[in-house]
């Protein structure tokens, strides 16, 4: 008989049942090309959770549910998968959020460059329609082609990581499959090579910045890291935890320093150092707080609350 090679999708769920659902009643319905099994792991990360999911999930097949009955963190979260679907020896690993919709494509396009060498692979990913930032700005028969990610560039002077194509109407401009300076884990194919050589996610992020952490070892190991731009999916943009709230300024202040202070030149590291100050006396309140934290070494959640 010939053997397959298994793919594990890795799906976190926090607080938001019904989201979870629709994400994977879309990943049920995506194609599995030849060749393959799939294994769908839930992580559910709600403290306490309603039973909604655990009575759902039931009604499908190869999906596994593992309740934490804590929050902990988007790193650690989908450690927990990829550890579970590494004892059931699987090849290829999917990091999904709960909040996108899929085409029924988009397994078989991240495979094959997989296949053709990719180590990590990235989609193209638009909107979802009604989640755009700038709502006003698009005619209707644009939504739903409005782009979140076409691939990532990095500005070490900066530390800071940009979507190519992010609010732009996609018109073919971004149809080539290229190399990406980091993946972004909204959706992402890693091959297990990758796991046995860097390890997992680093739980010291908790939430953000842990993406661009795993592509920076991930390129320092000598993987490739590629944007697949066939391979198509929908995002709910900030549809766990709401975009420029304390939680996003909390995280994404104290992770970005942590990242920078980490990988950066000594010169950017300084820089780094000073705007933070600067930011203690400027910023807002889930700024503020990051900064202190980071100093304070508090990792993984912090003290956010």
């Amino acid at each position: 008989m010939p053997k397959f090679k298994k793919i594990c999708t890795v799906v976190l769920e926090y607080s938001n049942p019904q989201m979870t659902l629709e994400t994977i009643q879309s990943l049920k319905q995506a194609l599995i090309p030849p060749g393959f099994k799939h294994q769908i792991i839930v992580i559910d990360n709600t403290p306490v959770p309603d039973g909604t999911l655990k009575k759902e999930l039931k009604k499908y097949r190869n999906i596994q549910l593992i309740t934490t009955l804590q929050n902990t963190g988007f790193a650690q979260g989908n450690n927990l998968g990829i550890q579970e679907g590494l004892k059931q020896k699987c090849d290829y690993f999917i990091l999904l959020n709960n909040d996108v919709e899929l085409h029924p494509q988009f397994l078989k396009y991240l495979l094959k460059s997989a296949q053709t060498g990719a180590d990590i692979v990235v989609p193209k990913i638009y909107f979802a329609k009604g989640y755009e930032y700038h709502k006003n700005r698009y005619k209707k028969s644009q939504l739903g082609k409005v782009l979140w990610y076409a691939g990532g560039q990095f500005d070490w002077d900066n530390v800071q990581g940009k979507h190519l194509g992010m609010d732009e109407v996609d018109t073919g401009q971004f149809d080539q499959e290229k190399p990406v300076d980091f993946a972004n884990f909204c959706c992402v194919l890693i091959k297990k090579p990758v796991f046995d050589l860097i390890g997992l996610l680093d739980p010291n992020y908790f939430l953000y910045w842990e993406d661009a952490d795993f592509s920076t070892r991930a390129q320092q190991a000598g993987f490739t890291q590629v944007y697949q731009p066939k391979a198509i999916i929908w995002h709910k943009s900030s549809g766990s935890s709401g975009s420029g709230s304390n939680l996003h300024d909390y995280y994404l202040t104290r992770n970005r320093l942590i990242f920078g202070f980490k990988y950066a030149s000594w010169r950017t590291k300084f820089a780094l150092f000073r705007q933070s100050l600067n930011r203690l006396l400027t910023g807002r309140d889930g700024e503020k707080k990051g900064i202190i934290d980071y100093y304070l070494f508090r990792r993984g959640k912090g003290s956010f609350t």
